[in-house]
């Protein structure tokens, strides 16, 4: 058997964490949790750099991730949890921003 996937390490570590699981539509953009806490501070932090390869770019990200504190992670979570409560509250109906 292969090595784990990304999606396999992290369904693991939410289980051990003792987090459920909560079934997300495949495309649902008011609750997607990379779009609404990564982007913007990744983008920020991006901003007026070249680049000379895609391995460059992926260099400058992977260092931007391991830079931010754990705190950064955890509001991330929240956020995402407080945005399910207002999904589950409006019927799942697409929530603003």
């Amino acid at each position: 058997m292969g090595a784990k996937t990304t999606a396999q390490t992290t369904q693991e570590c939410i289980r051990k964490l003792g987090w459920e699981i909560l079934p997300h539509p495949p495309y649902s953009p008011d609750l997607a949790p990379s779009d609404f806490h990564m982007f913007g501070p990744l983008k920020v932090a991006l901003r007026g750099k070249k680049f000379g390869s895609n391995e460059e770019v992926k260099i400058q990200v992977q260092m931007w991730l391991r830079q931010q504190p754990k705190e950064f992670y955890t509001r991330g979570i929240r956020k995402l949890e407080e945005r399910w409560d207002e999904c589950v509250s409006v019927g799942g109906d697409y929530v603003e921003k």
